[in-house]
């Protein structure tokens, strides 16, 4: 089959060579940016990869890939709607815009899956939440779940969850690094070397995430397995519950999928 990837920035390059690295033959594989030097970038980087424009990307193409930002999601669409291929699988991953949305802007009868991903990705550590929109079948949820297990996790839901998901695992990278800085600049304040405090918060969090994972426990249980009664740790939990940072923390989380739900209206209020 080929792929078609439109607006291959940090996530679309991140996928294609995801997908290289997985072992897709380049051939079938074509690439689009807006910007000449990335193009000329794209190319010497990925020779056997075609970069070329969104019309003759996605002409002939079975799985087309839209990788943009939620605001530039209403005109590639229209840019491309005629050029499609009969049946063509439409995976959009902008943030916010439902599959609705995007079944009104194209040719009648494409099935459509709605994406999102998350940064780590890049390392194939990503966390990826789909959902089938219109027209979607079961074989296109798993054509674009094995294009996605190229660089990370892959988990369907409905979509009326995927507002959640974007507040939860889409942002979720940035909350981590919000407390990682903050647990290195705590370390210096200590008077640890400040790549000293980096490297033991950055191993800290790796291992905890791993121990996560791997022991099946409910965090619950592994948090009061550090805690001893009258302890350090008891004494920093305090302090946290003190200053409210899991309500804090919610109460973000419930912010991010505010902005998510107003973001995919507002890119098309003409709808």
């Amino acid at each position: 089959m080929t792929t078609a990837i439109l607006g291959v920035g940090v996530m679309g390059e991140t996928i294609l060579s995801g997908l290289l690295a997985s072992g897709v033959d380049p051939a079938t594989l074509r690439v689009t940016t807006r910007r000449p030097k990335r193009q000329a970038k794209l190319a010497e980087k990925y020779p056997h990869v075609t970069v070329t424009s969104n019309l003759e990307a996605v002409a002939g193409a079975d799985t087309v890939l839209v990788v943009v930002k939620p605001q530039d999601v209403a005109d590639i669409l229209q840019e491309v709607g005629p050029a499609l291929a009969p049946g063509a699988l439409i995976v959009s991953l902008a943030a916010g815009v439902e599959t609705a949305t995007i079944d009104r802007h194209i040719p009648d009868g494409h099935p459509i899956v709605r994406v999102m991903p998350n940064t780590p990705a890049a390392v194939g550590e990503g966390m990826a939440a789909i959902s089938a929109g219109p027209h979607a079948t079961a074989e296109h949820l798993d054509r674009v779940t094995a294009i996605l297990s190229a660089v990370g996790q892959v988990v369907t839901v409905p979509e009326k969850y995927q507002n959640a998901v974007t507040a939860i695992s889409g942002s979720g990278p940035a909350y981590v690094m919000f407390v990682v800085e903050a647990m290195i600049d705590a370390g210096v304040m200590l008077g640890l070397p400040r790549a000293t405090a980096t490297e033991l918060v950055i191993q800290t969090v790796f291992g905890s995430a791993k121990l996560l994972r791997d022991s099946g426990e409910h965090p619950t249980v592994l948090r009061e397995n550090v805690t001893s009664p009258g302890g350090t740790t008891a004494a920093a939990l305090r302090e946290f519950e003190g200053h409210r940072v899991k309500a804090a923390f919610m109460d973000a989380m419930e912010a991010a999928c505010r902005r998510s739900e107003a973001l995919g209206r507002a890119q098309f209020d003409e709808d």
